[in-house]
């Protein structure tokens, strides 16, 4: 692709690409603890500079409390879903085993950063390639990063991907504004300085040996057979869990520390002096401290001269019910799990299961999207191996919560006979890989095999002599 037509590729999809990103920046800064309220008192000081507004001396406590909701709402997703991240079959054994091999130690991680990252943003994304030892690799990518090129038929499909990031040039130190575009076949690499794209070059990205020569080139070749990044969506409509309750979150903020601040500011008396004879506020306060006494002029028999204090009356209950509703609205709207419910002594775990009722419909709703994604996934994999006529693909999703393990043992002793053995092995509570299970038992069974009935067996034989034993 020349320049000029990388330039006109760029401008065209980067332009709706910076309200994505200050939306999943925005909920990135939510997620840890960054809400809202801890950016206010510089914008209230340069609301009152500009409207020339003075500050009230007597509200001097300024306490800005951001409330974790947020993350806890996040991290109760990811955790339900991903603690026991799914487990897939293509019915065959020796392609599970390297598929497994394949997802490696980081895939419980990398599925609930996925998680997070599609929670945050409305979607997350997968990058895989084949390194130096032609092993198949992958990793999440920050989503902020990516944009997707769709085509336009009713499919949509990804026909493209325009990654674009920030790096710095080892050789002159100058900081660059790369763009890579990877096709279903290659990737090129173009980067500029300042963002300007009038300034847009070739970026040496590659790595190219030619006739036992080393040389840098922008175009690589990845043979892949399709664009090497996967989607992840949090739901059908790409929306960030934020957008359900952030205005919540901020209210609560609000209320939260003003109620704080309300308590700080009406610790101190305010006093109020009438025809006081001191000549400043610590010389009163000296006297009051020491002499117990304050002096003040009459100024005749209807003189009201004298010492009073000010008190101020916080509408404790109001803030109370305030609070508690907004919290309530926020574990409503979130669909979360909220860890100060009340009445649960004595519940069974069963009954207690209703807690999970919307967390179950949330992680529903991303399930659906994400198995869509592993699926890519899983077959890239095998393509990879050289196995491209694999079929469908089974996956076994575990829910992380309170279960009653008794009634799911029973359920799968009462399932023998009924479906197979390695299904029931996937969902019993005690086995956590199948096939390692299912080659325990038959190890077992052939163990078990090689000694014939009362063979290898101690016996007793009861003679007229007395009791013997026999083996």
């Amino acid at each position: 692709m020349n320049l000029e037509a990388a330039k006109k590729l760029i401008k065209k999809h980067i332009q709706g690409h910076e309200g994505f990103t200050r939306q999943a920046i925005e909920a990135d800064r939510y997620y840890r603890v960054q809400n809202d309220i801890l950016t206010a008192p510089g914008q209230e000081k340069r609301r009152r500079k500009l409207e020339g507004e003075k500050e009230n001396p007597l509200r001097t406590a300024d306490n800005r409390v951001a409330n974790a909701f947020y993350p806890l709402l996040v991290d109760q997703k990811a955790a339900y879903m991903f603690t026991a991240p799914p487990l897939f079959d293509v019915k065959d054994d020796a392609l599970n085993q390297y598929i497994a091999e394949t997802l490696g130690d980081m895939y419980t991680k990398n599925a609930q950063e996925l998680c997070v990252r599609a929670c945050n943003a409305g979607r997350a994304w997968v990058h895989y390639w084949m390194d130096d030892n032609n092993t198949f690799r992958w990793a999440v990518v920050p989503s902020e990063q990516i944009i997707s090129i769709h085509d336009p038929s009713i499919a949509h499909e990804v026909k493209a991907v325009l990654r674009t990031y920030k790096d710095i040039d080892d050789d002159n130190g100058e900081t660059y504004t790369v763009y890579e575009y990877w096709t279903d076949t290659e990737c090129e690499v173009f980067r500029t300085r300042s963002g300007d794209l009038d300034l847009l070059e070739y970026a040496p990205a590659f790595e190219l040996i030619d006739n036992g020569e080393s040389k840098q080139t922008s175009v690589y070749q990845h043979n892949m057979g399709a664009v090497p990044f996967i989607e992840f969506r949090n739901n059908s409509i790409e929306s960030s869990d934020l957008s359900r309750v952030k205005k919540l979150i901020d209210a609560y903020d609000k209320v939260y520390s003003g109620f704080l601040n309300d308590l700080e500011d009406v610790q101190e008396v305010i006093f109020i002096l009438t025809n006081y004879t001191g000549q400043d506020t610590f010389e009163f306060l000296n006297d009051l401290k020491f002499k117990k006494t304050v002096q003040i002029d009459s100024m005749g028999a209807d003189d009201r001269s004298g010492v009073s204090t000010l008190t101020i009356d916080i509408p404790v209950e109001a803030r109370k019910e305030m609070l508690e509703t907004t919290r309530k609205a926020i574990f409503d709207h979130g669909q979360g799990v909220d860890p100060t419910q009340q009445g649960l002594d004595g519940t069974s775990g069963e009954a207690m299961k209703f807690l999970y009722s919307l967390l179950e419909l949330k992680a529903g709703m991303t399930e659906t999207e994400f198995r869509l994604g592993f699926n890519r996934l899983i077959r890239a994999i095998c393509h990879s191996k050289g196995r491209d006529d694999i079929g469908t693909i089974t996956q076994t999703w575990t829910r992380t919560s309170i279960r009653n393990d008794a009634e799911l043992v029973a359920m799968c002793s009462q399932s023998m006979g009924v479906i197979s053995r390695k299904t029931i092995l996937k969902n019993h509570p005690f086995v956590d890989n199948a096939e390692d299970e299912e080659k325990e038992l038959q190890a077992e069974e052939e163990q078990e095999s090689m000694y014939p009935d009362g063979v290898g067996q101690k016996t007793t034989v009861k003679t007229e002599e007395g009791d013997k034993n026999d083996t």
